[in-house]
């Protein structure tokens, strides 16, 4: 009797959900994103890696959220909402959401997106200004659905109202009262702004119900969704003002210290992030349990958790708030493996990738083989004359990922044109780069034919895509967060050519 061998060689695609194509300025859970999962489905995909899902706030990173637990309304489909009676397509069209179809207008999107949503909410009857009462089947999910995540739904949504009342100022600004958060202060305010507070909650469970939907659809289709959370929260979200006893603020909320990384070989004054940075002595006494809600509730929206900055779990870099940049800082001690001991005891065996990358010390790659998490690799670094050559495939082991470049990086195309001479040179000879043709098609054979377990390739390289499809650019605010696909870009052809690669390299 043949023996059946578990598979474990796969690869899959980093899209952000807001770079997929859609009517309405910036992707969302609207067919498009279905259209994705056919596309990932035919190309032999079995992974969709996307970026932060949370409300995204000035400068518009999926790393800096307004919460860690609510999910961003840019999202929600406006189709359904027309389709569903809530909104007209008359209504939808009368709202600018940008000319440019290759990339979001922010500016725009925001302006116009609330609004629409607006009337969606007083049409369902669920606002205090809809002339009619909900249906009652919406009426008893809604509340079903309040009542599931009560423990952070009433503070985002109060935390949303209360910042629309400042004028978007950040809430150390606020009246002391609720800036503090005095009970008296707290009832006045959730008295006086219900309607607004009842309306960032019916986002979130339209948010909830169609993303629930979607990864439902993409698991069935035998995609799995790999989910990622920052290792941080902003300052200015609704889990500092809620839960101030989280970090390291003084009697006045304000933050002592602040999050970064030091000067290197990339940056010569170092990243200056400014996320407040966590008591871990108050979260040990607790047995970590905001840190075990925040990761149980992760695991219910994705397959597989991409933790960010990992290493900080070991060693974090604490910079004195006020400091105009990273020179001035030290690194402390982190929980270390106490946090996951935890978790796997609280949640049990989770799919976890860690974000491994960046100056790694002996205690940090100790900590990440404890826990057993597959690191990250990225094809771009092995060419990279400032990075040792762990990133050359042949020094691989199995349980890694490897990219050939992250959100956080140039396209392969445009890296490879970037490239020094001679460190071109070598790339051009180790990855047999015959033609300038197809640079990016070259490096991904890298990857998919490393020993790693897992490839994940961003889709402006399956594209062959140049700077124009970057994504981020770290440090830099403006210009980010911003490309999208277009109608069109996504084929049969591409679907094919993506299987019979990764076919050929044994990941079907």
């Amino acid at each position: 009797m043949a023996v059946k061998v578990k598979k474990t060689r796969k690869c899959g695609v980093l899209l952000p959900v807001s770079s997929l194509s859609s009517k309405y300025g910036i992707g969302s859970f609207s067919k498009e994103a279905y259209d994705f999962v056919d596309f990932l489905e035919s190309a032999g995909q079995s992974y969709w890696q996307i970026l932060p899902l949370g409300p995204t706030s000035y400068g518009d990173s999926p790393y800096q959220s307004f919460s860690t637990f609510a999910g961003n309304p840019y999202f929600i489909d406006i189709e359904s909402l027309i389709k569903d009676g809530y909104i007209t397509e008359a209504e939808a069209d009368k709202y600018n959401f940008g000319m440019e179809p290759m990339y979001v207008d922010y500016a725009l999107i925001y302006k116009s997106r609330f609004k629409l949503l607006k009337k969606a909410f007083v049409n369902s009857g669920l606002s205090k200004e809809s002339s009619k009462a909900a249906d009652k089947t919406l009426s008893e999910e809604f509340e079903i659905f309040k009542d599931k995540n009560s423990s952070w739904l009433k503070d985002y949504a109060l935390f949303m109202a209360l910042k629309n009342a400042n004028d978007g100022r950040a809430w150390n600004t606020w009246e002391e009262g609720v800036r503090l958060r005095k009970p008296a202060a707290l009832k006045e305010a959730e008295k006086k702004y219900s309607d607004e507070v009842q309306f960032f909650e019916y986002l979130q469970f339209l948010f909830s119900k169609q993303w629930e939907a979607l990864k439902f659809y993409a698991n069935n289709k035998g995609i799995d969704i790999i989910g990622d959370i920052p290792i941080y929260v902003a300052f200015d979200s609704a889990d500092t003002w809620a839960n101030p006893e989280l970090f390291q603020l003084d009697e006045n909320n304000v933050p002592i210290d602040v999050a970064g990384c030091p000067p290197d070989a990339f940056s010569a004054t170092g990243q200056l992030w400014g996320n407040p940075l966590y008591k871990w002595d108050y979260h040990k006494k607790t047995g970590y349990k905001w840190w075990m809600k925040r990761l149980s509730h992760c695991f219910s929206l994705y397959d597989v958790v991409r933790i960010d900055h990992f290493r900080g779990f070991d060693e974090y870099y604490a910079i004195p708030y006020g400091s105009p940049n990273a020179i001035i800082g030290e690194w402390r001690k982190g929980p270390g493996i106490e946090l996951f001991e935890v978790m796997k005891k609280e949640l049990g065996k989770q799919r976890v990738i860690a974000e491994d990358l960046g100056f790694l010390t002996p205690s940090v790659i100790k900590l990440v083989q404890k826990t057993g998490f597959p690191g990250m690799k990225i094809l771009q670094f092995a060419f990279d004359p400032r990075e040792e050559s762990d990133y050359l495939p042949h020094n691989y082991s199995k349980n890694c990922i490897v990219y050939t470049g992250t959100h956080d990086n140039e396209t392969t195309l445009a890296w490879y044109e970037q490239l020094g001479r001679k460190d071109r040179a070598f790339a051009k000879k180790y990855m047999n780069i015959k033609t300038n043709k197809d640079i990016a098609w070259e490096f991904i054979r890298g990857a998919l034919a490393s020993v790693s377990d897992t490839a994940i390739i961003p889709m402006q390289d399956y594209l062959n895509m140049g700077s124009e499809a970057r994504i981020n650019t770290p440090s830099t605010l403006g210009g980010n967060w911003q490309w999208r696909l277009v109608e069109g870009q996504i084929t049969d052809e591409l679907a094919m050519r993506m299987k019979d690669m990764a076919k050929l390299y044994g990941r079907v």
